[in-house]
């Protein structure tokens, strides 16, 4: 092997021209999938490292993507967002750019780091997470003509932003149609406080899929932080009542793990995290890879038309995927 990797090497390595293997560096969008993936295995195999000062002086892109990362939250809701970074990295690899990750303690030091690392590193766009109601992080890219795709809907805006989600509603009524045609006609709720987008929107698929079975919810509904003891407390408190619940539908394998621990009852989690399958736990999974493959790809798309002469920032790229049911022992 050279002492030195060129572009040449590269090209070599993989059968075609040096223009081809720029393309692939600098507007992969316009080669041919399995041209793409034999000059990306060539990179890999060879440890070509391009110049992406150069590089980014010629095309005015980084081809850098931004995302932020937070400590493991409480239980084990960590599972769900270590799944998603993966997939955005691989995803955006694939598509010939990389992740760049940053902490932040919150919303307003988020947008802090959001000016620094344009200024210092000219990130092309960033993937917001854990999206809420009141959140400010989308306005304040749109006045600066940044690019970005939100994994989580824009909860209590009508403002078209790009976003992808998973259908928590969908994920729940399928629970409870399951539990009821397992013949269950008393199915409780476990949920967050009001007030969560997320939580909310599983409460709804819940009560929606209740409705269809002509079945009644006064009562059976509990909300509660997300924790262990929680979960347990608030499962102890429905199933204490005149007319206990025989199953419950749970908001996160957190609440449905605690809840197991006050025994008697089928439960379905959400979000089918590795503790889940070790202890036997329906649960509802996201299919959080795909989500994170069309982040990438929505942006991708974005970035790719801005680069068009004349053209405008395009927003409102809306994709919701629907999540899949993983039954088990506990129902």
């Amino acid at each position: 092997m050279p002492n030195k990797v060129t572009i040449t090497t590269v090209a070599e390595r993989a059968n075609v021209s040096r223009q081809t293997v720029s393309n692939v560096l600098n507007a992969p969008e316009i080669v041919r999938d399995e041209t793409r993936r034999r000059v990306t295995q060539a990179i890999t195999d060879l440890g070509y490292r391009a110049n992406l000062a150069a590089r980014q002086m010629r095309t005015g892109r980084s081809r850098l993507l931004g995302v932020r990362i937070d400590r493991a939250r409480v239980g084990v809701e960590g599972a769900v967002m270590d799944r998603f970074l993966h997939g955005l990295v691989d995803a955006a690899a694939s598509h010939g750019y990389r992740v760049v990750l940053f902490t932040a303690a919150d919303d307003r030091r988020e947008m802090e780091t959001f000016s620094e690392l344009l200024s210092s590193y000219a990130l092309d766009a960033f993937v917001l997470t854990h999206t809420h109601y009141g959140d400010g992080r989308a306005a304040w890219l749109r006045r600066r003509d940044v690019p970005f795709t939100m994994f989580g809907r824009p909860w209590g805006t009508r403002t078209k932003h790009n976003w992808v989600d998973v259908d928590g509603s969908a994920g729940t009524a399928l629970a409870t149609r399951h539990l009821v045609e397992a013949g269950h006609r008393r199915i409780g709720f476990l949920g967050w406080p009001a007030g969560s987008g997320v939580g909310d929107d599983r409460l709804a698929g819940w009560s929606r899929a209740m409705a269809d079975a002509r079945l009644a919810v006064a009562g059976l509904s509990r909300r509660t932080i997300n924790g262990f003891a929680e979960g347990r407390a608030a499962a102890l408190d429905l199933l204490d009542g005149r007319r206990p619940p025989t199953a419950l539908v749970c908001a996160s394998d957190t609440l449905a793990l605690g809840a197991r621990e006050a025994g008697g009852v089928a439960i379905v989690g959400f979000d089918d995290t590795p503790m889940a399958e070790a202890t036997g736990l329906s649960s509802v999974r996201q299919p959080v890879e795909d989500a994170a493959a069309a982040c990438v790809e929505v942006l991708a798309e974005e970035l790719d038309h801005r680069r068009r002469p004349g053209a405008t920032a395009r927003t409102g790229r809306r994709v919701l995927l629907t999540p899949q049911l993983i039954i088990r022992n506990s129902t």
